[in-house]
């Protein structure tokens, strides 16, 4: 994420999330990204911009894409594949390069890239594999190496932006539960006392959206105590993720306590739902050959209903308008035969009409129903959460990210869950994430206590027993009598881990000339699991012990220590030969296994 005042773009939108956009030149280089991939692409001669490599909002692949390897490609507008890691490490040189150069501009002389630590956010839903991803592409962009990995962090979105909510004075937020009936706000009593003049600054400004307290000392943490719960909800483009934080004082760490959750519910899920309804009017058919063979214009059609979504508003009552790109009209014409007005007039949608001026007419209702389903899942979501017995007496909620800007969500959610505690909307809410990123970076122990969101493990031999064990898994060997595939259980799904603390294992090689230990790591969602063969137990990663370099005249049953971390926002490894007490080199992988 990154301001956008390095870029030319489209005043108005000056402090809008740059879109995860791309261009690569025919030769596959990097050429631009974000705005400015956009124009380009956009002014190119249609004959020249089939050449073209674009690829738009394709961070979301990350989550979608079940099996994710180093292999796995992304498709660009003109249909052709290049591997997304390629694509995401050119997108993190570019924020390194930006920021390096505006670093050294800002200091006067050049800075280093050894100089700087890197904070990569990400969404909490993401599984390992899609964490490891980025890791390994910022290795390939030359932000850390695998011999320095401490000189990139991992952050998770919302808690991130929980770390910057609690930083937050009283005069940095909207809080809409104390909404007037007049348009704008007005504090009401249960924000507590020494308000007057906020209120008679709201009386006197009554467009104002915000009510600034200048001289209300303190933040709005005064208000919490230890043991206070909050809740926040980070929304963006693609995903919608929750997660749920205690207050643990003094020095107001935080815990999580309830595992981060939430899913692909951002804003482009009202972008999917305008897609349906253009395919309803126009036919699928159509609209599939119109994205290949003119994506220029499809892209240009995308950014008018972009501008117009963020108009959309529950008091609405005119239309919202959006030009249809004179190639869309001209194509449909050529492919059906008959006018884009016809196909309106014929559709029977009843609240999209055809303007003389070449637009379409969507009247707010049809606007806010592309919104309804996205909407209505992130609300359904977050009860399902708030009806965990984890997640009792919650006082705020905070909605944060680019879509939390949406006067339709903020409605939904206010209006679904402002009896149950306070809903708060940071006040440049679409840079949150990326101002708490800079915060979890200079102090990554202040998230003391993470919730698991799956259940690891490993396959083991057990000692066989009779009437414990199902006769099936038995197994002799040398006469030992043995139970295959026992899941030896390193941690649940939902367990409470604090930061540092480690799971433990020996393990000891087969043969005493054996150089390397695989050990393949399982992982499931329930969180009482006996054996690997369970359904919903999945092989989820390798843990690797390389015993080269460690003295091999050590007696034959070599012990291998090895400690696993999983409060930290990556699952980490080391290992000790406990006969030398010399660390071994480990390796544990969910992405190459």
């Amino acid at each position: 994420m990154l301001d956008r005042r390095w870029e030319g773009g489209d005043p108005g939108v000056s402090n809008q999330k740059t879109p995860t956009t791309i261009l690569l030149t025919p030769e596959r280089k990097f050429h631009s990204f974000g705005y400015a991939a956009r124009d380009f692409y956009h002014d190119l001669d249609p004959n020249e911009s089939k050449h073209w490599l674009y690829f738009e909002k394709f961070k979301m692949k990350l989550h979608t894409t079940g099996n994710l390897t180093m292999e796995t490609d992304l498709t660009a507008a003109n249909g052709k594949k290049v591997k997304a890691l390629e694509i995401f490490a050119y997108a993190l040189q570019f924020f390194k390069e930006q920021a390096l150069k505006e670093l050294s501009d800002q200091a006067g002389s050049d800075f280093e890239n050894t100089e700087v630590r890197w904070v990569i956010t990400v969404p909490a839903i993401w599984k390992q594999p899609a964490k490891q991803f980025m890791r390994q592409a910022a290795y390939k962009a030359g932000m850390a190496t695998p011999e320095n990995p401490e000189q990139l962090i991992i952050a998770l979105e919302p808690e991130a932006a929980s770390i910057y909510c609690r930083k937050l004075r009283l005069h940095q937020m909207i809080d809409l539960s104390s909404r007037a009936p007049v348009n704008g706000y007005s504090p009401s009593d249960t924000i507590g006392t020494g308000f007057t003049q906020a209120k008679e600054h709201v009386r006197r400004n009554r467009q104002s959206r915000t009510f600034l307290v200048e001289n209300v000392i303190g933040e709005i943490w005064s208000e919490l105590e230890e043991g206070d719960r909050y809740i926040v909800v980070d929304s963006g483009g693609g995903t919608v993720d929750m997660t749920v934080h205690q207050i643990r004082l003094p020095e107001g760490h935080l815990k999580e306590l309830y595992k981060a959750t939430g899913g692909p519910y951002g804003s482009l899920g009202v972008d999917y739902e305008f897609e349906k309804l253009l395919c309803k009017i126009f036919g699928e058919d159509f609209i599939e050959q119109f994205k290949i063979k003119r994506p220029a214009a499809w892209v240009d059609l995308m950014i008018a209903f972009e501008s117009r979504k963020r108009a959309a508003a529950p008091d609405r009552t005119n239309p919202l308008n959006i030009t249809l790109p004179f190639s869309f009209i001209d194509y449909y014409k050529k492919f059906r035969g008959h006018s884009v007005e016809h196909a309106l007039r014929k559709s029977n949608v009843d609240f999209v009409k055809w303007s003389s001026q070449g637009m379409l007419r969507m009247s707010p209702d049809a606007m806010n129903a592309l919104f309804k389903p996205t909407i209505d899942q992130i609300v359904q979501h977050l009860s399902d959460v708030f009806d965990k017995p984890e997640v009792t007496n919650v006082k705020f909620l905070f909605l944060v990210g680019g879509f939390a800007e949406s006067p339709l969500l903020q409605q939904a959610l206010q209006s679904a869950f402002g009896s149950r505690c306070r809903v708060i909307i940071p006040q440049d809410v679409g840079l949150t994430i990326l101002k708490g990123a800079v915060l979890f970076g200079l102090d990554p122990a202040v998230i003391k206590v993470r919730r698991s969101p799956l259940t690891y493990g490993v396959g083991v031999l057990n000692r066989f027993v009779e009437g414990k064990h199902p006769p099936e898994k038995l197994l002799v060997k040398d006469g030992t009598r043995w139970c295959t595939d026992v899941f030896d259980k390193f941690i649940s799904a939902d367990q409470s881990v604090a930061l540092g603390e480690t799971v433990t294992r020996s393990y000891t090689p087969a043969k005493p000339s054996q150089l390397v230990i695989v050990i393949n790591i399982y992982s499931s969602e329930q969180d009482n699991v006996s054996f690997i063969t369970e359904s919903g137990v999945k092989k989820c990663g390798t843990l690797r012990l390389d015993l080269t370099g460690t003295d091999a005249s050590v007696p034959n049953r070599r012990e291998i220590k090895t400690l696993m971390q999983f409060g930290d926002t990556e699952i980490k490894a080391m290992a000790i030969d406990v006969a030398t007490s010399k660390s071994v080199k480990v390796g544990i992988d969910f992405l190459n296994y």
